[in-house]
Protein backbone atom coordinates (compact mmCIF):
# COMPACT_ATOMS: atom_id res chain seq x y z
CA UNK A 1 0.00 0.00 0.00
CA UNK A 2 1.22 3.30 -0.43
CA UNK A 3 1.44 4.56 3.24
CA UNK A 4 3.74 1.86 3.58
CA UNK A 5 6.15 2.75 0.78
CA UNK A 6 5.78 6.10 2.46
CA UNK A 7 6.63 4.84 5.89
CA UNK A 8 9.77 2.80 4.01
CA UNK A 9 11.18 6.04 2.90
CA UNK A 10 10.29 7.50 6.09
CA UNK A 11 12.85 5.17 7.30
CA UNK A 12 15.60 5.38 5.13
CA UNK A 13 15.75 9.04 5.59
CA UNK A 14 15.89 8.94 9.04
CA UNK A 15 18.31 6.01 8.73
CA UNK A 16 20.90 8.57 6.77
CA UNK A 17 21.06 11.16 9.76
CA UNK A 18 22.08 8.53 11.68
CA UNK A 19 25.00 7.27 9.25
CA UNK A 20 25.94 10.27 7.48
CA UNK A 21 28.02 12.62 9.35
CA UNK A 22 26.83 15.63 7.01
CA UNK A 23 23.68 14.71 7.35
CA UNK A 24 24.05 14.13 10.88
CA UNK A 25 24.48 17.40 11.45
CA UNK A 26 21.91 18.67 8.86
CA UNK A 27 19.26 17.46 10.85
CA UNK A 28 20.53 18.63 14.20
CA UNK A 29 20.66 22.31 13.09
CA UNK A 30 17.28 21.88 11.34
CA UNK A 31 15.70 19.81 14.17
CA UNK A 32 14.03 20.94 17.63
CA UNK A 33 16.01 17.94 19.23
CA UNK A 34 16.67 20.69 22.69
CA UNK A 35 19.72 21.65 22.08
CA UNK A 36 20.79 25.75 21.49
CA UNK A 37 17.64 27.45 20.50
CA UNK A 38 15.62 29.71 22.89
CA UNK A 39 15.05 29.85 26.53
CA UNK A 40 12.24 27.70 27.50
CA UNK A 41 10.63 28.94 30.91
CA UNK A 42 7.65 27.15 32.69
CA UNK A 43 6.42 29.37 35.48
CA UNK A 44 3.48 27.69 37.30
CA UNK A 45 0.20 30.55 38.12
CA UNK A 46 -3.22 29.96 39.25
CA UNK A 47 -4.55 27.11 37.43
CA UNK A 48 -2.38 27.11 34.55
CA UNK A 49 1.12 27.09 33.66
CA UNK A 50 2.52 29.68 31.22
CA UNK A 51 5.38 28.82 28.69
CA UNK A 52 8.05 31.23 27.35
CA UNK A 53 10.35 31.59 24.41
CA UNK A 54 13.29 34.07 25.36
CA UNK A 55 10.42 35.90 27.76
CA UNK A 56 7.67 36.07 25.37
CA UNK A 57 4.77 33.98 25.52
CA UNK A 58 4.49 30.43 23.83
CA UNK A 59 1.25 29.08 25.46
CA UNK A 60 -0.32 28.17 28.47
CA UNK A 61 -1.55 25.14 29.75
CA UNK A 62 -4.70 25.33 31.60
CA UNK A 63 -6.26 22.44 33.87
CA UNK A 64 -8.87 24.56 36.02
CA UNK A 65 -12.08 25.27 34.98
CA UNK A 66 -12.33 23.59 31.99
CA UNK A 67 -13.90 20.75 30.75
CA UNK A 68 -9.83 19.21 29.90
CA UNK A 69 -6.95 20.39 30.20
CA UNK A 70 -5.83 22.35 26.94
CA UNK A 71 -3.33 24.61 25.42
CA UNK A 72 -4.57 28.05 24.89
CA UNK A 73 -3.34 30.62 23.00
CA UNK A 74 -0.62 29.17 21.50
CA UNK A 75 1.60 31.29 19.58
CA UNK A 76 4.11 30.59 16.21
CA UNK A 77 6.56 31.81 14.01
CA UNK A 78 6.46 36.20 13.77
CA UNK A 79 4.23 36.07 17.17
CA UNK A 80 1.60 35.04 15.33
CA UNK A 81 -1.43 33.08 17.19
CA UNK A 82 -2.05 29.66 15.40
CA UNK A 83 -5.50 28.67 16.79
CA UNK A 84 -8.88 30.16 17.51
CA UNK A 85 -9.40 32.25 20.40
CA UNK A 86 -13.52 30.86 20.86
CA UNK A 87 -14.85 30.06 23.02
CA UNK A 88 -12.27 31.38 25.76
CA UNK A 89 -12.12 34.37 24.03
CA UNK A 90 -15.98 35.03 22.07
CA UNK A 91 -16.86 38.35 20.44
CA UNK A 92 -13.36 38.01 18.22
CA UNK A 93 -13.87 39.49 14.69
CA UNK A 94 -13.39 37.06 11.66
CA UNK A 95 -13.68 33.85 13.62
CA UNK A 96 -16.69 31.38 13.42
CA UNK A 97 -18.21 30.25 16.99
CA UNK A 98 -19.14 27.19 16.31
CA UNK A 99 -18.16 23.84 17.89
CA UNK A 100 -17.47 25.18 21.33
CA UNK A 101 -15.67 21.95 22.49
CA UNK A 102 -13.04 22.54 20.13
CA UNK A 103 -10.62 24.38 22.42
CA UNK A 104 -7.02 25.74 20.89
CA UNK A 105 -5.34 22.41 21.75
CA UNK A 106 -6.49 19.16 23.11
CA UNK A 107 -6.68 15.65 23.32
CA UNK A 108 -9.94 13.16 24.70
CA UNK A 109 -12.17 11.01 22.70
CA UNK A 110 -16.18 10.73 22.08
CA UNK A 111 -16.36 7.37 23.44
CA UNK A 112 -14.63 6.26 26.30
CA UNK A 113 -16.92 3.17 27.48
CA UNK A 114 -20.12 4.76 26.04
CA UNK A 115 -19.13 8.15 27.65
CA UNK A 116 -18.19 11.26 25.43
CA UNK A 117 -15.22 13.16 26.59
CA UNK A 118 -15.24 15.17 23.07
CA UNK A 119 -18.62 16.90 23.60
CA UNK A 120 -19.65 19.22 26.31
CA UNK A 121 -23.04 19.23 28.08
CA UNK A 122 -24.70 17.49 31.23
CA UNK A 123 -23.92 14.02 30.14
CA UNK A 124 -20.34 14.46 28.84
CA UNK A 125 -17.67 13.28 30.87
CA UNK A 126 -14.77 15.35 31.87
CA UNK A 127 -10.83 15.30 32.31
CA UNK A 128 -10.34 16.44 35.39
CA UNK A 129 -6.24 17.50 36.37
CA UNK A 130 -5.07 15.52 39.12
CA UNK A 131 -1.65 16.29 40.08
CA UNK A 132 1.27 18.09 38.56
CA UNK A 133 4.32 16.03 38.29
CA UNK A 134 6.76 18.69 37.35
CA UNK A 135 7.01 21.88 35.33
CA UNK A 136 10.41 23.33 34.28
CA UNK A 137 12.13 24.96 31.87
CA UNK A 138 15.77 24.78 30.05
CA UNK A 139 17.48 26.03 27.05
CA UNK A 140 15.49 24.73 23.87
CA UNK A 141 13.54 22.80 25.89
CA UNK A 142 11.03 22.60 28.60
CA UNK A 143 8.22 20.59 30.20
CA UNK A 144 4.99 19.52 31.93
CA UNK A 145 4.31 16.34 33.35
CA UNK A 146 0.55 15.84 34.92
CA UNK A 147 -1.86 13.08 35.81
CA UNK A 148 -5.48 13.40 35.09
CA UNK A 149 -8.41 11.71 35.68
CA UNK A 150 -11.56 10.92 33.48
CA UNK A 151 -14.93 11.36 35.18
CA UNK A 152 -18.51 10.88 33.98
CA UNK A 153 -21.22 13.32 34.66
CA UNK A 154 -22.17 11.05 37.46
CA UNK A 155 -18.74 11.50 38.92
CA UNK A 156 -16.95 7.97 38.46
CA UNK A 157 -13.87 7.84 37.45
CA UNK A 158 -13.56 6.09 34.45
CA UNK A 159 -9.76 5.92 34.16
CA UNK A 160 -7.24 7.60 34.29
CA UNK A 161 -4.27 9.13 32.57
CA UNK A 162 -0.35 10.74 32.31
CA UNK A 163 0.85 13.26 30.10
CA UNK A 164 4.54 14.82 29.08
CA UNK A 165 3.88 17.98 26.99
CA UNK A 166 7.66 18.89 25.59
CA UNK A 167 7.99 22.03 24.51
CA UNK A 168 11.21 22.69 21.77
CA UNK A 169 12.52 25.26 20.17
CA UNK A 170 15.69 25.60 17.32
CA UNK A 171 16.20 27.23 13.71
CA UNK A 172 13.46 25.49 12.07
CA UNK A 173 10.52 26.81 14.10
CA UNK A 174 8.38 25.69 17.38
CA UNK A 175 7.41 22.15 18.29
CA UNK A 176 4.95 20.41 21.36
CA UNK A 177 5.39 16.98 21.81
CA UNK A 178 2.47 15.54 23.37
CA UNK A 179 2.78 11.95 25.06
CA UNK A 180 -0.13 10.61 26.35
CA UNK A 181 -0.93 7.11 28.19
CA UNK A 182 -4.53 6.24 29.38
CA UNK A 183 -4.29 4.10 32.28
CA UNK A 184 -7.52 1.45 32.01
CA UNK A 185 -7.37 1.90 35.99
CA UNK A 186 -11.21 1.03 36.58
CA UNK A 187 -11.52 -1.89 34.68
CA UNK A 188 -11.33 -2.59 31.03
CA UNK A 189 -11.30 0.31 28.99
CA UNK A 190 -12.86 0.66 25.59
CA UNK A 191 -11.94 3.49 22.96
CA UNK A 192 -15.58 3.58 21.07
CA UNK A 193 -15.49 3.72 17.05
CA UNK A 194 -15.90 7.75 16.35
CA UNK A 195 -15.04 10.12 14.45
CA UNK A 196 -15.09 12.23 17.42
CA UNK A 197 -11.37 12.28 18.40
CA UNK A 198 -8.77 12.62 19.22
CA UNK A 199 -5.58 14.26 19.51
CA UNK A 200 -6.56 18.21 18.08
CA UNK A 201 -6.40 21.46 17.26
CA UNK A 202 -8.78 24.17 16.30
CA UNK A 203 -6.89 26.44 13.88
CA UNK A 204 -6.09 30.17 13.45
CA UNK A 205 -9.12 31.11 10.84
CA UNK A 206 -7.11 32.30 8.30
CA UNK A 207 -5.54 28.19 8.02
CA UNK A 208 -9.16 27.16 7.52
CA UNK A 209 -9.38 25.68 3.80
CA UNK A 210 -12.88 27.63 2.80
CA UNK A 211 -14.83 30.50 4.18
CA UNK A 212 -17.92 30.84 5.87
CA UNK A 213 -19.72 34.14 5.88
CA UNK A 214 -22.39 33.55 7.47
CA UNK A 215 -20.72 32.97 10.85
CA UNK A 216 -18.19 36.10 10.24
CA UNK A 217 -15.70 34.17 8.33
CA UNK A 218 -14.20 35.65 5.29
CA UNK A 219 -9.73 35.94 5.65
CA UNK A 220 -9.75 31.93 5.06
CA UNK A 221 -6.80 31.42 2.51
CA UNK A 222 -5.42 27.53 4.10
CA UNK A 223 -4.07 24.72 2.02
CA UNK A 224 -3.42 21.39 3.55
CA UNK A 225 -1.63 18.56 2.35
CA UNK A 226 -0.54 15.10 4.19
CA UNK A 227 2.11 12.30 3.81
CA UNK A 228 0.39 10.58 0.80
CA UNK A 229 -0.06 13.54 -1.21
CA UNK A 230 -3.74 14.34 -1.07
CA UNK A 231 -4.39 17.63 -0.62
CA UNK A 232 -7.67 19.94 0.52
CA UNK A 233 -10.36 18.69 1.97
CA UNK A 234 -10.04 15.10 1.01
CA UNK A 235 -7.37 14.83 3.65
CA UNK A 236 -10.65 13.65 6.47
CA UNK A 237 -11.04 10.26 6.73
CA UNK A 238 -7.24 9.23 5.08
CA UNK A 239 -4.50 7.78 7.18
CA UNK A 240 -1.36 9.47 6.95
CA UNK A 241 1.93 9.84 9.00
CA UNK A 242 0.90 13.87 9.18
CA UNK A 243 -1.42 16.59 8.15
CA UNK A 244 -0.18 20.20 7.90
CA UNK A 245 -2.66 23.07 6.84
CA UNK A 246 -0.43 26.42 6.30
CA UNK A 247 -1.64 29.96 4.81
CA UNK A 248 -1.14 33.82 5.36
CA UNK A 249 -1.98 35.31 8.96
CA UNK A 250 -1.07 38.95 8.57
CA UNK A 251 1.15 39.14 5.92
CA UNK A 252 3.42 35.79 6.76
CA UNK A 253 2.56 32.63 5.77
CA UNK A 254 2.75 30.14 9.16
CA UNK A 255 1.31 26.84 9.21
CA UNK A 256 0.99 23.88 11.61
CA UNK A 257 1.59 20.04 11.17
CA UNK A 258 1.16 17.42 13.38
CA UNK A 259 3.04 13.89 13.38
CA UNK A 260 1.58 10.65 14.02
CA UNK A 261 4.40 8.49 15.90
CA UNK A 262 5.07 4.93 14.27
CA UNK A 263 4.39 3.75 17.49
CA UNK A 264 1.34 4.67 18.13
CA UNK A 265 -1.52 1.83 17.95
CA UNK A 266 -2.40 1.49 14.42
CA UNK A 267 -0.36 3.79 13.11
CA UNK A 268 -0.33 5.41 10.39
CA UNK A 269 -3.75 7.14 12.12
CA UNK A 270 -7.00 8.40 10.22
CA UNK A 271 -7.74 12.32 10.51
CA UNK A 272 -10.79 13.86 11.22
CA UNK A 273 -9.70 17.09 9.51
CA UNK A 274 -12.12 19.30 8.04
CA UNK A 275 -12.05 22.01 5.97
CA UNK A 276 -13.12 24.81 8.79
CA UNK A 277 -9.71 24.25 10.33
CA UNK A 278 -10.29 21.27 13.12
CA UNK A 279 -7.31 18.53 12.59
CA UNK A 280 -7.17 15.19 15.12
CA UNK A 281 -5.53 12.44 14.71
CA UNK A 282 -8.17 10.06 15.44
CA UNK A 283 -6.80 6.17 15.12
CA UNK A 284 -10.92 4.69 16.21
CA UNK A 285 -12.86 6.22 13.89
CA UNK A 286 -12.74 3.62 11.21
CA UNK A 287 -16.82 3.62 10.74
CA UNK A 288 -16.97 6.65 9.77
CA UNK A 289 -13.81 7.59 7.83
CA UNK A 290 -14.31 3.92 6.04
CA UNK A 291 -17.59 3.66 6.28
CA UNK A 292 -16.88 0.11 7.91
CA UNK A 293 -19.32 -2.01 10.30
CA UNK A 294 -20.07 0.22 13.40
CA UNK A 295 -17.65 -0.88 16.09
CA UNK A 296 -14.90 -1.85 13.42
CA UNK A 297 -12.60 0.67 15.13
CA UNK A 298 -13.36 0.03 18.69
CA UNK A 299 -10.26 -0.84 20.57
CA UNK A 300 -10.54 -2.58 24.63
CA UNK A 301 -7.42 -2.07 26.65
CA UNK A 302 -7.77 -4.78 29.45
CA UNK A 303 -8.07 -3.91 33.89
CA UNK A 304 -4.84 -2.69 35.10
CA UNK A 305 -3.19 -2.11 31.09
CA UNK A 306 -2.85 1.24 29.18
CA UNK A 307 -2.03 2.49 25.94
CA UNK A 308 0.21 5.17 24.90
CA UNK A 309 0.46 7.62 21.96
CA UNK A 310 2.84 10.85 21.27
CA UNK A 311 2.38 13.34 18.87
CA UNK A 312 4.22 16.61 17.39
CA UNK A 313 2.84 19.48 16.96
CA UNK A 314 5.18 21.67 14.46
CA UNK A 315 4.24 25.13 14.05
CA UNK A 316 6.54 26.67 11.38
CA UNK A 317 6.87 29.31 8.63
CA UNK A 318 6.34 28.73 5.06
CA UNK A 319 4.30 26.31 3.12
CA UNK A 320 4.88 22.89 3.69
CA UNK A 321 7.58 22.46 0.88
CA UNK A 322 9.57 25.45 2.35
CA UNK A 323 9.13 23.96 6.07
CA UNK A 324 10.53 20.25 4.57
CA UNK A 325 7.26 18.56 6.64
CA UNK A 326 8.49 15.37 5.02
CA UNK A 327 12.10 15.79 6.38
CA UNK A 328 10.56 17.24 9.84
CA UNK A 329 8.51 14.11 10.16
CA UNK A 330 11.29 11.88 9.21
CA UNK A 331 13.95 13.38 12.02
CA UNK A 332 10.54 13.12 14.41
CA UNK A 333 9.33 9.12 13.77
CA UNK A 334 13.43 8.17 14.22
CA UNK A 335 13.07 8.45 17.69
CA UNK A 336 11.86 6.05 20.30
CA UNK A 337 8.96 6.81 22.45
CA UNK A 338 10.22 9.28 25.60
CA UNK A 339 10.46 7.68 29.08
CA UNK A 340 8.53 9.67 32.00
Amino acid sequence: MKWRLRRLVDALVAGLFLVLPAARAHATSVGLAGHGGQTISVEQLDGRIRVELDGELFTEYIYADTPRPILYPVIGPHGLPMTRNYPMKPGVAGEAEDHPHHRSLWFTHGDINGVSFWHEGPDAGKIVHADLVEARGGKGQGVIRARNRWIDSEGRVRCTESRTITFRSGPGGRAIDIKITVHASEGDLTFGDTKEGSMAIRTHPNLRLSNDPERGVTTADGQAINSEGISGKAVWGKRAAWVDYWGPIEGKTVGVAIFDHPSNPRHPTWWHAREYGLIAANPFGVHDFENKPESEGAMTIKAGDSVTFLYRFFFHEGDSKQARIAERYGEFSSTGMPED
